[in-house]
């Protein structure tokens, strides 16, 4: 039984001389590859956190300015952009532009600038205001790759109609 092992011109499970350093250079070649793989992932994972953060931004100012027709006033907007920035403590915002259209709610008028906006302009319906709050920032990527830009804007935004 023992001498089928050695038919072969080796012990079962043990390499023969030429292949001793073939796994270590498998490893060599791989494990650059496998490291590439994860600094990839975890520069996608910071991107992706970015977004969110921005988007989440975006929708926190919205939900504060669209609570009434007073915090949803322009001249309320500056505590509108520090709701946005607040939430986005961790990424720093290069604007936050709310916005305040006006239209029915019918559907007769829509999109219309709210400055100068009645009650009259929607016979049969009531004035709706709807909130829309923008966010941006720049994210400037750990891993530079050629052909890449450099930079990128991610951008949130929120909508929301005014409560009364």
């Amino acid at each position: 039984m023992s001498n089928w092992r050695w038919r072969f011109g080796r012990f079962a499970g043990m390499p023969r001389h030429k292949e001793a350093g073939q796994a270590l250079v498998e490893l060599a070649l791989t494990v650059p590859i496998l490291l590439l793989l994860l600094l990839g992932a975890a520069e996608l994972a910071r991107v992706a956190y970015a977004a969110i953060e921005v988007s989440n931004a975006a929708e926190a100012a919205v939900r504060y300015g669209a609570q009434n027709s007073t915090t949803a006033d322009p001249e309320n907007w500056p505590a509108i952009q520090a709701a946005a920035e607040t939430d986005a403590a961790n990424l720093p915002l290069t604007s936050v532009t709310p916005a305040l259209v006006c239209g029915c709610s019918n559907g007769t008028v829509s999109g219309q600038s709210c400055t100068g906006f009645t009650i009259s302009n929607c016979p049969g319906s009531h004035n709706v205001e709807t909130l829309i709050v923008t966010t941006t920032a720049n994210f400037d990527p750990l891993i530079h790759v050629q052909g890449l830009p450099t930079s990128f804007t991610l951008t949130g935004r929120a909508i929301q109609e005014v409560l009364y």
